[in-house]
């Protein structure tokens, strides 16, 4: 890599991409950013129990696409796919980075007993088995509460983002016994200040620690 990174950012929703673009204006503003949308995905993954193998593969299609526009890196901002960037990682050459486990490493740094606020049930399985992989990697006996916010994504794509925002952190409280508490979705970030406000332990979002990871392994790979 030479000169500014170029950077493909990997959506199925919307409502995912103005809080990246906000954590890489304040934390890696001289990247140069893409955006590829496909909100059918979110759609189709809602229909799903578990992953389904041609939906796995047409999300690996659109990484490999972001491959071939010349991306130094790639970000999934969807937490609903990790078993699909997991192979689109294994793919290609340069860094393809998860929504979720750097936010992840952030909080099993606190402790063992980590709370997770989410707004998107079909994601939560998977985003169980990322947290459980990534705490037996660490060696910790680490655990995951999760609670789904029911109704506060439809608002938010409805453009109330202020009443998503009250809706998980109405919720917040019952995990504060907790260590740590993540908030399980790039659009639930938006959600930060109102859950900070209402619990005294860390709370850590998605977009801000992605971003880092990101830049540094594409620093690393240069």
């Amino acid at each position: 890599m030479t000169g500014t990174a170029r950077i493909v950012l990997i959506h199925a929703t919307p409502v995912a991409m103005a809080p990246v673009h906000d954590a890489f204006a304040r934390e890696w503003p001289e990247a140069e950013l893409t955006n590829l949308l496909d909100d059918g995905l979110t759609t189709e993954r809602a229909r799903q129990t578990e992953l389904a193998e041609e939906l796995t593969e047409r999300f690996v299609d659109l990484v490999r696409y972001a491959y071939r526009t010349g991306a130094d890196g790639i970000l999934a901002t969807c937490s609903a796919f990790g078993p699909a960037i997991d192979r689109a990682a294994a793919l290609l050459p340069v860094p393809v980075v998860k929504p979720n486990e750097a936010m992840f490493r952030a909080a099993l740094a606190r402790g063992t007993d980590v709370g997770m606020l989410a707004t998107f049930a079909p994601s939560v399985p998977t985003m169980e088995d990322e947290f459980a992989a990534e705490a037996e990697r660490l060696g910790s006996p680490a655990k995951l509460r999760s609670i789904v916010v029911d109704s506060a994504i439809e608002l938010l794509r409805a453009g109330d983002a202020g009443s998503h925002n009250r809706l998980v952190a109405e919720q917040a409280p019952r995990l504060s016994g907790c260590d740590a508490i993540v908030l399980a979705h790039f659009s639930t970030s938006q959600a930060v200040e109102r859950v900070r406000a209402r619990v005294s332990v860390p709370v850590y979002t998605a977009p801000q620690t992605a971003v880092l990871a990101l830049k540094e392994a594409v620093h690393a790979a240069a």
